[in-house]
């Protein structure tokens, strides 16, 4: 991974020869006690459908929310290419792929998360396509509990992983992250042969900052420096607007 020292630089400004992905949670918009609280600035709304255009369409949203959810969260702006769940389901210009349905097994497993997270005013629980995600930014004491939870469903869900955030922890099935959904889009047109760049804030997003780098591509972490495969920085979603509003010049807003 890069070293801290190296992500002082601002990333350049988008070229018309990139395809652009973009993280949402921490990235795009600031993070919020819980998920349904997270708003899009108008001004990036805005902005989206002129930035494919300059890309040449090659524009996607790569996030853990489901493409339902992300649909919802930017309204009424529509984002042909999404990336759901870490790419467990994928919507983009030639079809979509579904997530997966989820058994009985692991709908039982979402259910004792469930059980925990009652007892934590704050706690949530997200159950989507195969995909469990625990949420405690709002209730830390939940942090403990949930934790050890999650460990234990190492042995019951061995075909899924852990993906530990600053705030709550994803179970997602081997295999499937920001990485292999860049690494989808990129093998088909409007993205193939272009220059990948993509923002990320948090853990989840360092498969898709070395996916990108492998072709050589601008990596760009949001949020404060760490130690991250990123090789470029921007202070918060604020930056992030200003980095995307600057990259298009004269081009209408539209």
């Amino acid at each position: 991974m890069e070293s801290e020292s190296t992500l002082a630089a601002e990333p350049p400004l988008i070229e018309d020869d990139w395809a652009l992905f973009l993280d949402v949670d921490g990235s795009l918009a600031e993070h919020a006690p819980t998920p349904d609280a997270v708003r899009i600035d108008p001004a990036i709304k805005q902005a989206l459908p002129a930035l494919s255009r300059k890309c040449g369409g090659a524009l996607a949203l790569v996030s853990g929310r489901s493409v339902e959810a992300l649909d919802a969260l930017f309204d009424p702006v529509h984002i042909a290419a999404v990336a759901g769940l870490h790419g467990l389901e994928r919507r983009w210009h030639a079809g979509w792929n579904p997530a997966p349905e989820m058994d009985a097994g692991f709908l039982a497993l979402a259910a004792e998360a469930e059980a925990i997270a009652a007892r934590f005013p704050g706690a949530l629980i997200e159950c989507r396509g195969g995909c469990l995600f625990l949420h405690w930014r709002a209730a830390p004491d939940a942090a403990p509990e949930l934790g050890a939870f999650a460990e234990s469903a190492r042995t019951r869900l061995p075909r899924h992983r852990l993906h530990p955030g600053a705030h709550g922890i994803e179970i997602r099935p081997v295999g499937m992250d920001k990485g292999a959904a860049i690494a989808a889009f990129m093998q088909a047109p409007p993205f193939q042969g272009r220059r990948p760049a993509f923002i990320g804030d948090d853990p989840a997003d360092e498969p898709g900052f070395a996916q990108v780098n492998a072709l050589d591509g601008v990596s760009v972490l949001i949020g404060a420096a760490r130690t991250s495969a990123a090789r470029h920085r921007l202070a918060n979603p604020g930056a992030v607007r200003r980095w995307l509003l600057d990259s298009l010049h004269d081009e209408v807003l539209a």
